[in-house]
């Protein structure tokens, strides 16, 4: 297996999975290896239903049932138990999906609060933490709204600062602006790019959509279970 350098947050080797239905085995993913290095910001690109959502919860362990390594911040995630596992997700991985799965009940700042009380950070903490990032994406006069209250772009804004709001090692986005406008996509895409950046988080966002991948730092192709790699700007 290949060795993880010590400047990568993930290292991915031999990575496969399969589904068994009746007497039909599905092979979902080959043999798939991936490194992704400190700060880099990586497209998962490929069409619907060609396993990135698969890949993206085999490195956000949310799920068993994959054979080969798994490494976060040098951390093989085949040896940890039930709660080390918990402990490395909650500690170094944080998640944006197409939707955006806010709390209803709470505001955006105590949806972007969450996270962080969890990791036993003070009330007073969490809120300057939450209030900072809602800010930086421009969301400062929507901070007491609910979700219900906010536009498709700015539910999903309050979604990435939740991401980000423990400073994870790697951001993890399914389609992260699958379920809006091609405008509004862009905006936050763009915002999405400069807070990862700005915060030093390493990304992997899975996409299908080429506009999209070629602003990432790098690009990889899941085709038939496997990676091709090709650069941002390739065709």
């Amino acid at each position: 297996m290949n060795e993880v350098p010590g400047n990568d947050v993930l290292g991915v080797s031999g990575l496969k999975r399969s589904f068994t239905q009746g007497d039909v085995t599905i092979e979902v993913l080959r043999g798939v290896d991936l490194n992704v290095a400190a700060g880099e910001i990586v497209a998962l690109l490929g069409p619907s239903g060609s396993g990135k959502s698969t890949l993206l919860q085999a490195v956000g362990l949310l799920e068993g049932g994959f054979e080969g390594s798994i490494r976060i911040l040098n951390e093989e995630a085949s040896r940890l138990n039930g709660d080390e596992r918990t402990r490395l997700r909650r500690d170094a991985l944080g998640f944006v999906y197409q939707f955006h799965h806010l709390l209803p009940d709470f505001n955006a700042t105590e949806n972007v609060m969450l996270p962080l009380m969890v990791r036993d950070a003070t009330e007073a903490e969490a809120r300057e933490r939450a209030v900072s990032l809602l800010t930086s994406l421009g969301l400062g006069h929507r901070l007491d709204h609910r979700p219900s209250q906010l536009s498709g772009g700015e539910q999903q804004r309050v979604a990435v600062a939740r991401a980000l709001a423990n400073k994870p090692a790697l951001v993890l986005a399914d389609e992260p602006t699958g379920n809006l406008d091609e405008a509004t996509a862009d905006v936050v895409l763009d915002e999405f790019v400069r807070l990862v950046r700005g915060e030093g988080s390493a990304a992997l966002v899975a996409t299908h959509n080429e506009r999209m991948a070629a602003r990432m730092d790098r690009v990889v192709r899941l085709h038939g279970g496997v990676l091709e790699a090709s650069l941002p700007d390739a065709e």
